[in-house]
């Protein structure tokens, strides 16, 4: 499956300002802090799942915000050729896992970066500090993998991993439950909360680890 989908300057600046003693006294830049920080953005109900949640949306602006890098798993993949096959079923390429693990590995090593994938059970749990879910209503869904002209049984497929929650479920098994957060993305009011959520995470998590 494709991935699909995890700026304001004023926003950035309320962060940063909030945190700037912390990280003057302990960093030699303001957002140096970030280098130990990754995190995960899932679509779907589907802990990385379902096309058509946001999650590329939401990814690029919390990058843009918080001073994060961001990945696309789906676009680094296209530029490498980072494929197995192709799958006619589905329309789309196969992707290496184990390939896009080793293409990503010392940027995890490094830290300060956003993930952003429909899957997440193949990454190593080592690499994340915190796994955001997004999931949106099932109609609203359908509408959107709609508009992109998915075949109906990639459609359908899609819609039933949502209804399932077998990507959140996905989520859970593969990291531990206390890192794993479901967020809303049906509207968008929804961004621009998930956003905010996510960058009191980030300013409590500088808190935690600057002293």
């Amino acid at each position: 499956m494709d991935a699909d989908i995890f700026i304001f300057l004023d926003c950035l600046w309320l962060v940063a300002r909030s945190c700037w003693w912390l990280c003057w006294r302990w960093m030699p830049s303001p957002w140096a802090f970030l280098g130990g920080l990754s995190c995960f953005l899932c679509i779907g109900e589907a802990a990385s799942g379902t096309p058509g949640v946001g999650k590329t949306t939401l990814g690029k602006e919390l990058a843009a915000r918080s001073g994060l890098k961001y990945v696309n798993v789906g676009d680094l993949a296209r530029e490498g050729q980072l494929y197995d096959g192709y799958d006619e079923e589905y329309d789309c390429p196969i992707l290496d896992e184990d390939r896009v693990v080793d293409e990503l590995e010392n940027q995890m090593s490094e830290g300060g970066v956003i993930i952003d994938y429909h899957g997440c059970d193949f990454f190593p749990e080592r690499w994340f500090h915190i796994v955001f879910v997004l999931k949106t209503d099932n109609s609203i869904l359908y509408k959107r993998l709609e508009t992109r002209g998915y075949n109906e049984k990639k459609l359908k497929d899609n819609v039933q991993c949502e209804i399932f929650q077998i990507l959140y479920e996905e989520a859970l098994a593969s990291y531990s439950g206390d890192i794993v957060h479901q967020l809303p993305s049906n509207k968008p009011e929804d961004l621009e909360n998930n956003i905010n959520q996510i960058l009191k995470w980030i300013e409590q998590w500088v808190k935690d680890h600057s002293s």
